[in-house]
């Protein structure tokens, strides 16, 4: 059985305890994120040529054309890398904090989280709860000598991914979906107000947990209006879906020296993914430096509330830049793009620099 902390050790604080097993399930998370974001863009990129914009449709997996249903197949292998992404973190956070013992649980319940459409707080709750009780179980479960070896392979494994999947069904995941659903509605019975005020709003729920769901009530409502021809909503969480990864992905390239080295080649994936339109982009990020949730949801409310303000209209479900010139006054949604990305770069650099320079001034 693993040890979680030799007496030799200096016992660490729970926060840094918990920053150091979050930067655990980046680390691990960081090549799903690569791999199937490039696949993904590649895959993006190559059907724009052709004037296809929702290439991942499963109506190409039998298309005439064999290059569309090569593509089609790259998009679906990028997919699977992605979906891989929040289990894996659950997993290596659990991993983090009890070691071997933590990742099946870990695993179990991401992937869990993953179904239930909790995103990447799911996945969080997941994987710190899993690693805990691994640990708890492991130093307060004591066996006859005879039978000890049954605690780590059956014990363990047994009663860690029972316990932890039941606390994200019933604990964690009923809330989280129930939030959802009060937010669809309150975001539609919005949909009568000043519509730079909707834009904002929408705009920072999508920024606010990148595919969980606040994200997913946010986006889903504004596509339901979009089928009633309201615009506006749409025209905000598309743009809102972008532009948290292409901001935090080009403060770390252009300031590399303000970011650990664990997301330096996060955010070239993230600039990729965000001009694809993927925001999970930006959740290692997120996950290494929760603070960065703010950063999102400023930069991306105001973008949002710039563009609808100033007139531009996106009246198709497409975020990704091949669909960017369809926009009514697409020159304005650029503009909006670019000024959102550009605050959350700002605020991000400024945040990991005072970060540093705090943590100098204790050493």
């Amino acid at each position: 059985m693993a040890k979680f902390q030799s007496k030799n050790t200096p016992k660490k604080g729970v926060g840094a305890e918990i920053r150091q097993a979050l930067m655990t399930g980046v680390s691990y998370m960081l090549p799903l994120v690569i791999a199937g974001a490039v696949i993904m863009g590649a895959a993006r990129i190559g059907a724009s040529f052709f004037g296809v914009v929702d290439i991942w449709d499963a109506a190409y997996a039998a298309s005439d054309s064999a290059l569309l249903r090569l593509l089609h197949s790259f998009d679906v292998i990028g997919g699977l890398g992605l979906f891989l992404m929040l289990p894996v973190v659950a997993g290596y956070i659990a991993y983090g904090i009890a070691s071997k013992p933590g990742l099946g649980p870990g695993l179990i319940a991401g992937l869990l989280a993953q179904n239930l459409g909790t995103g990447f707080l799911g996945a969080l709750f997941a994987g710190l709860f899993a690693g805990y009780l691994v640990r708890w179980m492991a130093t307060t479960i004591k066996l006859p000598k005879a039978a000890a070896s049954v605690l780590p392979i059956f014990i363990i494994p047994f009663g860690a991914t029972l316990i932890t999947c039941l606390f994200i069904l019933y604990v964690v995941g009923d809330p989280l979906i129930a939030l959802n659903r009060s937010l669809e509605t309150w975001l539609t019975d919005m949909s009568g107000t000043n519509k730079v005020v909707l834009a904002a709003v929408v705009g920072g729920m999508v920024a606010f947990d990148l595919g969980g769901p606040v994200n997913k009530a946010a986006v889903t409502t504004a596509l339901a209006l979009l089928a009633s021809g309201i615009y506006d909503p749409n025209t905000a969480a598309q743009l809102a879906i972008i532009v948290p990864p292409i901001g935090l992905g080009l403060a770390s390239v252009i300031w590399r020296s303000a970011f650990p080295p664990s997301l330096h080649e996060a955010g070239k994936a993230s600039i990729v993914m965000g001009l694809v339109g993927v925001s999970e982009g930006a959740i290692p990020f997120v996950l290494a430096r929760p603070k960065l949730i703010v950063v999102n949801v400023i930069g991306t409310a105001t973008a949002s509330a710039t563009a609808v303000g100033l007139g531009a209209v996106n009246k198709a479900p497409i975020s990704g830049f091949y669909g960017w010139l369809a926009v009514d006054s697409w020159p304005i949604y650029v503009f909006s793009i670019a000024l959102g990305s550009t605050i959350i770069a700002t605020c991000a650099l400024a945040l990991m620099k005072m970060e540093q320079r705090g943590q100098d001034g204790q050493n």
